[in-house]
């Protein structure tokens, strides 16, 4: 009988997956095997779709990024999303989503698992949704048997880790709806449950009553479960409500659920967070959610950034991680405007990875800071190529170093001739002066 990665950790086994994260953290191998076994430390990974090189998210290990893809039912091109995904690959992702809406979601996830070296997520309540409403069916009129019969088929292609709604339950709505916010609900997944509830006034969800039976799907493929925020705040007013934390406490009970059947678990989170709620934010899931790794949107730390809100969302992440995050989902500077565009893909990336290397620093990894010293060896000897591969964006660096006037100087147009840097090169190898 095939056993999940989770109870092999808790057996006191150490597989390759484990030894492979092991060696790309620079830890221990029984660090990460402790870490799968308590739950603080997962390892997304389909059994159908063995990952050459697996990521490993959670308690002292380096911060992750996920990217996210898709069409809408607007905007739907293979080709493009193919290329946004080689963008995410290149600027150093660590997963991606598919989240497509639309008539080609499935030749695109497809496509999506086919190429990406990378662990692969998806949203499925998106696909049972798309295809209730091509049946001429309602969203009030899901069942758990539709919604698992998606999750089946996912399971099937390969799908490393997926996000499940089932915080958003008749209990929680009623928090929001009694408190009262001002923009509601913005989860895709969150609004289709909450328009399911609201129809059926006696019922649970369907994703909360069925899931032991989510549970024995995900573990007999063993994906990892990335328990949704459906009730995630889309704008700073709205944040650390009742109806956030009521959904973190049962995504605490969940948890417990989860692991008890084998099955690795991911918790996400907002959203919309002003700055100096972040960090309570990221300590309380650790409290409530009994140390799973936590994966946030962001999070944006101000509603008024549309156009440049991956800034925003990169201000948050880096708070985020600092204070507990071990997962970023990047944020574009198309967020709340339109579908990004692989320019926008490779913005996203960058920001994050800049918010995720930033939390690292301050949190004193060894290859972080190994990074650092690295880049401050090369200013010192104003070595303009090792400065440029050491960048997080090295392309960018070279556009910039190259457009500059300065030709084949050693210095750049910023200083010219007075470079605080060369000058105390230049000093220090004058000859001492006589007694």
């Amino acid at each position: 009988m095939n056993i999940s990665l989770k109870q092999a950790a808790e057996r006191g086994l150490i597989t390759p997956a484990m030894q492979a994260v092991a060696a790309a953290e620079a830890l221990p191998p029984e660090t990460i095997r402790a870490g799968l076994a308590d739950g603080s430390i997962v390892i997304p990974g389909n059994n159908r779709r063995r990952l050459q090189n697996p990521r490993g998210i959670g308690r002292g290990l380096a911060t992750k990024i996920n990217v996210n893809l898709g069409a809408s039912p607007h905007h739907t091109d293979l080709a493009e999303e193919l290329q946004k995904l080689g963008v995410a690959v290149a600027c150093g992702a660590d997963a991606v989503m598919d989240l497509s809406l639309g008539p080609r979601l499935n030749e695109i996830r497809r496509a999506i698992l086919d190429r990406s070296p990378l662990m692969v997520g998806t949203v499925p309540i998106y696909q049972t949704g798309f295809e209730l409403a091509r049946a001429r069916r309602d969203i009030t009129t899901l069942t758990a048997a539709d919604f698992l019969k998606t999750v089946e088929q996912q399971a099937e292609e390969g799908v490393d880790f997926m996000t499940i709604h089932a915080g958003v339950t008749r209990a929680t709505l009623t928090a929001m709806e009694r408190q009262g916010r001002l923009l509601d609900i913005v989860s895709r997944g969150g609004s289709m449950l909450a328009a399911w509830l609201r129809q059926h006034p006696g019922c649970e969800s369907p994703l909360y009553d069925a899931f032991e039976d989510l549970l024995d799907l995900l573990a007999a493929y063993d994906i990892t479960l990335s328990l949704g925020d459906g009730l995630r705040p889309g704008a700073t007013a709205d944040a650390t409500d009742r109806a956030q934390i009521g959904e973190l406490l049962v995504l605490g009970e969940l948890t417990e659920r989860a692991w008890a059947k084998g099955v690795q678990v991911i918790i996400e989170g907002p959203g919309h967070v002003p700055l100096h709620m972040v960090a309570d934010n990221m300590r309380m899931e650790k409290q409530l959610c009994h140390g799973a790794p936590f994966y946030v949107l962001g999070p944006l730390v101000t509603d008024v950034a549309a156009g440049h809100d991956h800034v925003a969302a990169a201000i948050g992440g880096a708070v985020a991680a600092l204070h507990g995050a071990d997962f970023l989902c990047y944020v574009t500077p198309a967020e709340h405007l339109r579908l990004p565009t692989v320019a926008d893909v490779r913005e996203g990336v960058i920001a994050s990875r800049i918010a995720a290397h930033a939390a690292d620093v301050a949190k004193g990894r060894p290859g972080a800071l190994a990074r650092e010293a690295a880049m401050a060896r090369a200013r010192k000897s104003l070595d303009w190529d090792a400065q440029i591969q050491l960048a997080l964006d090295p392309e960018k660096a070279r556009q910039s170093r190259a457009g500059s006037e300065i030709g084949g100087e050693s210095v750049c147009t910023m200083c010219g001739e007075f470079c605080a840097i060369r000058r105390m090169n230049d000093s220090a190898a004058l000859p001492a002066p006589l007694p």
